[in-house]
Order: structure tokens, then C-alpha cells, then sequence
């Protein structure tokens, strides 16, 4: 039986919430973290113990075979208003912990390899320290594919586009229904059997992209 970390799963309505029950039920042994919550909370801002989460992890069931970055910081801020404090912390969490928990997966993969799936967004302004730490993430990732290759690691970059886990009241879902060609908000469920995809076997041979799976939402630009 696999075993996959996934982060970010502080609440059940969450994505990571989603693609763990999916990843169950395809035979999985599922760890799960989040700063106060999860199998294994972990606050990701300190370097230290996101370089610790994957040992812990492997302590306890041995080699992992995939690995999911669901976790995220954000707090809405642009170019005028947003402080170098803010700005750090959201590098820290969402690029530096992805960075160590890249590094520490592959150190520790067996022959057979693994896979490594991370989540993305498109949301910049405004929302300035978040969108560059993640545009920061997905090159970590891009060159994650190019570099752990050879120990036969596939490593992606999913953009889910607005998925409703909760924080979608009536008037965002009515402002967001337009531009969602399929008629309806994406559900942790549909970015699952994507994760899902992306962590077996069959979707193996893709590897170093980043690529929207969010029902057609960028298919306005």
C-alpha cells in the first residue's frame, strides 16, 4: 500500500480534505498536515520543522511515495500596502516549505520513485505576496521534474482556479457562475481525480507542467 503526505488539511471542507478521502479510497495510506491539525500539524513557516514533517512521516510508515503541497498563507495585500514581514512569511511558507519538502521526499524515495503534485494560483493583484509566492512555488516545482528525474520522480503544478471549500458566499458564486463554462463552482472533489490522476501510475509520463483543471474558468483569457 502507497503512502502519500499531503499538506494544507486543516478543515474538512478543504482541497486537501478532498483529494485525502479520494486517495483512501484508491488504496492509500494517507498523512495529512496542517499547522494545528492533520496527523502530523507542522507549522510550515519554520524551516526547521518542515525539514522534520517528512521524517516523522517515513518514521512511522516507511517510504513515501507521493507527495501533495495543499497548504497555502494568504493574507490580501498589493504593492503599496504590503510589508516586508507579510511578504517574508508568505515566501517562507508557500515556496521555502515546499522547497524542504521537495528535497526531503526525494532523499528518501525508494528505486521505484514517486510523484509530487502542487497546487497553484493565478490570483496576483491584490493579492500580491501570495500569488508571488507561488509563482515562486511552481518554478520550484518545474525544476523539481528536470532535476529528480533520474530517481524517477514526476513533480506538477495544478491550477484549480476558484474552487468553493467554504469561503464562496451567494454573491461570489453568482459573480463567478459566468465565466464557468461547465455552469457550476469546482468542488475539492474534481481537483481529487486530477491529484488522484497525477499520482498513479497512468499519469506517470506526465511530468514538469503546470496546467489549469478548473472546468474551463481560464478559458475566458
Amino acid at each position: 500500500m502507497p503512502t502519500v503526505l499531503i499538506t494544507g488539511s486543516g478543515r474538512d471542507s478543504s482541497i486537501a480534505a478532498g483529494v485525502s478521502a479520494r486517495l483512501a479510497t484508491d488504496g492509500w495510506t494517507v498523512c495529512t498536515s496542517d499547522l494545528d491539525a492533520g496527523d502530523y500539524p507542522c507549522d510550515l513557516s519554520s524551516a526547521q520543522e518542515a525539514e522534520k514533517l517528512v521524517g516523522r512521516v517515513r518514521r512511522d510508515h516507511g517510504t513515501i511515495d507521493g507527495l501533495v503541497l495543499s497548504h497555502a498563507h494568504g493574507e490580501e495585500s498589493g504593492i503599496l500596502d504590503t510589508t516586508a514581514k507579510s511578504f517574508d512569511r508568505h515566501l517562507a511558507v508557500n515556496a521555502r516549505a515546499s522547497l524542504l519538502l521537495i528535497a526531503a521526499f526525494a532523499r528518501q524515495v525508494s528505486e521505484s520513485g514517486g510523484a509530487i503534485v502542487a497546487f497553484t494560483s493565478d490570483h496576483t493583484t491584490g493579492n500580491l505576496p501570495y500569488g508571488a509566492s507561488k509563482g515562486a512555488l511552481d518554478r520550484i516545482v518545474i525544476s523539481a521534474a528536470r532535476e529528480l528525474g533520474p530517481k524517477k520522480i514526476s513533480a506538477n503544478v495544478v491550477n484549480p482556479g476558484p474552487i468553493d471549500t467554504g469561503w464562496m458566499d451567494d454573491e461570489t458564486r453568482t459573480g463567478l457562475a459566468p465565466y464557468q463554462p461547465l455552469g457550476r463552482m469546482g468542488t475539492p472533489h474534481d481537483v481529487a481525480g486530477v491529484t488522484a490522476f497525477l499520482l498513479s501510475a497512468e499519469g506517470g509520463w506526465i511530468n514538469g507542467q503546470i496546467f489549469s483543471a478548473d472546468g474551463g474558468f481560464s478559458a475566458r483569457y
